[in-house]
């Protein structure tokens, strides 16, 4: 006769405070894969050589100019009235310098609003089109900046240009 089977201590219950620990922990590994997620897919913009816009400028009154350098400049314009999540046109100028890309971002000036990235097609030579689009924000009044980001054979260019959004009742 063989000795009955008996069971072993892997059947016993963890404890609460282990079972605690293991959600903390998965959470904290969740929350770093998002900011890394996040960090990778915005694009660093630590690489940029920003430039002040020229003049005080709202968007919405039309385009924004800014100096980049000693003899280029850029000009952004946006088109339409600007509400979330309603698409309006996008131009970009750039003079006095040879630009491989241009991008604008819109990024919320004291909330992060997530990805808000648009590439702009080459129309003519130093002018570039496309559509862009805010984010919505549960504030009535949102401050938003457009970062305009340009690619040249001499590194990346950028200048900002702030403007607010007040949310229709």
């Amino acid at each position: 006769m063989s000795a009955p089977l008996t069971h072993s201590d892997d059947e016993t219950p963890r404890s609460p405070l282990l079972n605690l620990l293991i959600v903390v922990t998965l959470v904290t590994v969740v929350v770093a894969l998002w900011y890394l997620a996040d960090y990778y897919l915005r694009g660093s913009t630590e690489d940029v050589t920003w430039y002040p816009p020229s003049t005080p400028c709202d968007l919405q009154q039309g385009p924004c100019e800014a100096n980049l350098g000693l003899s280029a400049w850029l000009e952004l314009e946006v088109g339409g009235d600007l509400q979330p999540l309603e698409p309006f046109p996008i131009e970009v100028r750039v003079d006095g310098v040879e630009v491989e890309s241009v991008r604008v971002e819109f990024v919320g000036r004291n909330m992060n609003m997530g990805i808000n990235r648009f590439s702009l097609a080459p129309a003519d030579r130093g002018h570039f089109i496309g559509n862009g689009q805010i984010g919505v924000c549960s504030e009535s009044l949102m401050p938003w900046r457009a970062q305009v980001i340009i690619t040249t054979p001499d590194g990346r260019k950028g200048s900002w240009f702030d403007f607010d959004i007040r949310r229709r009742t």
